[in-house]
């Protein structure tokens, strides 16, 4: 019951980050991402860290910046990038791609072997989300489609560095995030002043807009994200991300008038059953790992209690 509540708290991240289209297509400044980047990710990483009012010490400080590049200074502006040079289903669809970068990346630094149920459930799931969001007259574009899988990669790298590196003894995840959010945010501003120049003017709508990605979007989500990571498997918490753009989907038609075919009901279908899926397959991994851990505790007790040393 609690890995169950634990997967269905960290899933609200990637529900939460579903709404990020509707959000800023309906209340914030048009053309002017790297910003919302920023309006996303200071103020709630500043905010953050005064609530758990705690600082990185000694070599969590350039751990945090890292992980805040990684998951939040790097990804966002190449992930704006891919959508400004792709049809917003292919950067979509490179995005779906990172549960299997994942996987990859934790085999190698972690130690954690998927299964086949694992590599299969995270394949199902980008095919299902292809099928909601990709279009017939999709075009491709080399600069966007390397920047939507350098993104995949960035925020893949970010998820498996933060569950190799995981928290300060006696920290907690919301100061962790708010270094990761703060970090991040700061490694956009030059961006930001480079490519858009200085900030728009901004009406009651797109503060009440900024707040939202502020505090629930970007805040709330990443931490439950970073909470997430710390108590599953880097795996199990990357093949919730299907869930970011099933959420968009399904707020683009139940609010902003958008239909749905037959196609894309289809694949919804599939990728939330492979999300599903991928968390049955990690509970089993999780399962079977803790039995040998288990009597290999045990086998150590013993032997130190028949005083052989190690």
């Amino acid at each position: 019951m609690k890995r169950f509540t634990t997967v269905v708290l960290t899933a609200l991240a990637p529900v939460s980050w579903g709404s990020t289209y509707a959000v800023a297509s309906e209340l914030l400044p048009p053309d002017r991402p790297l910003f919302t980047g920023v309006m996303r990710a200071l103020p709630a990483g500043l905010l953050l860290t005064a609530l758990a009012r705690t600082l990185p010490t000694g070599a969590w400080w350039w751990k945090s910046a890292v992980l805040g590049t990684l998951n939040i200074g790097a990804f966002f502006p190449l992930l704006f990038l891919s959508a400004y040079r792709l049809p917003g289903g292919v950067a979509a669809v490179l995005g779906s791609a990172g549960p299997l970068f994942v996987v990859g990346l934790a085999a190698l630094l972690l130690g954690e072997r998927a299964s086949l149920r694992t590599v299969l459930a995270a394949v199902a799931g980008a095919f299902g989300v292809s099928m909601v969001v990709l279009t017939a007259d999709a075009a491709l574009d080399l600069t966007g489609v390397v920047a939507g899988v350098v993104s995949s990669v960035s925020m893949a790298a970010g998820t498996v560095m933060t569950k190799r590196w995981g928290r300060p003894e006696g920290v907690g995840p919301l100061a962790v995030t708010g270094w990761q959010l703060t970090a991040g945010g700061l490694v956009i501003i030059p961006v930001a002043a480079l490519v858009e120049g200085a900030p728009p003017a901004l009406d009651g709508k797109a503060l009440l807009g900024y707040g939202y990605m502020m505090l629930i979007n970007t805040g709330i989500a990443y931490w439950l994200w970073f909470r997430g990571i710390g108590q599953l498997s880097a795996t199990s918490v990357t093949l919730l991300g299907p869930l970011s753009p099933l959420t968009a989907a399904v707020i683009g038609w139940a609010a902003l008038g958008q239909a749905l075919t037959p196609v894309q009901l289809v694949g919804m279908g599939i990728a939330f059953g492979a999300t599903v899926a991928g968390q049955l397959a990690a509970a089993r991994a999780a399962r079977s790992f803790s039995f040998p851990e288990k009597n290999n505790r045990n086998i150590s007790m013993d032997l130190t209690n028949g005083r052989v040393r190690r």
